[in-house]
């Protein structure tokens, strides 16, 4: 198993990164959020899952080993591969998913695109009790998010806006999506916490700009309009 991937990113596409390693361009499929993180000519360490088909070898990367390890274990319930374990990580940080699973929330499980109200009632009753309780992620993954997720003022507007259009989004839509976020986390510090769209993540990037969480609000902010 390829457990990590540490290298200089030279590619990054909607589906995924390039990364060299020894000399060799590694391809890696990542979540939205994932590719928040990585810029082109700069070092990347990313935790991976290599998924062996008969036709294909795919590596799927990923910003902390916790988010690796729910990717695996999300495809052990019936129905679910590694494309649909993917974008349920796209949608949900892994608390989240932890927290769906643990109260049975079937309505949140089927906003991820291919997740149908039966396919999220097999994945509570198949999942129960192997994902964890919120906050059981791997110690190690807050240092690798920190240095993954430079604080530098500004950064994460840079990181959600490449993101975007990295998926395919117009820079046009994209500046307008992180401006409607950034609305909502002023109304969310003007009302001390009240409710907002996307109120998990925008809460959450409130407190610590965080580019996957401002992503995944973006992105949001994307589909509905």
């Amino acid at each position: 198993m390829i457990s990590h991937l540490a290298g200089t990113v030279t590619a990054i596409a909607p589906e995924g990164a390039v990364i060299e390693v020894g000399g060799v361009g590694l391809l890696v499929q990542c979540t939205p959020g994932t590719l928040a993180t990585l810029r082109h000519g700069e070092p990347a360490r990313v935790a991976t899952s290599l998924v062996v088909r008969e036709d294909a070898l795919t590596l799927f990367g990923f910003t902390t080993d916790d988010e690796r390890d729910v990717f695996v274990l999300l495809q052990t319930a019936s129905g679910v591969g590694p494309r649909l374990a993917l974008a349920m990580l796209a949608v949900f940080t892994p608390d989240a998913l932890r927290r769906a699973v643990l109260s049975e929330d079937v309505a949140a499980l089927t906003r991820v695109p291919g997740i149908g109200r039966k396919g999220a009632q097999r994945i509570v009753l198949e999942l129960a009790g192997r994902l964890g309780a919120p906050g059981s992620g791997s110690p190690g993954d807050a240092g690798a998010v920190a240095a993954a997720r430079p604080g530098r003022p500004g950064t994460w507007r840079e990181q959600v806006r490449t993101g975007l259009v990295n998926l395919g989004w117009q820079a046009r839509d994209a500046d307008q999506a992180i401006a409607a976020v950034e609305a909502d986390l002023a109304a969310l510090s003007a009302t001390d916490g009240a409710a907002a769209d996307g109120a998990a993540d925008t809460a959450a990037a409130a407190q610590s700009p965080d580019a996957a969480a401002m992503l995944r609000a973006a992105l949001r902010k994307l589909s509905r309009a």
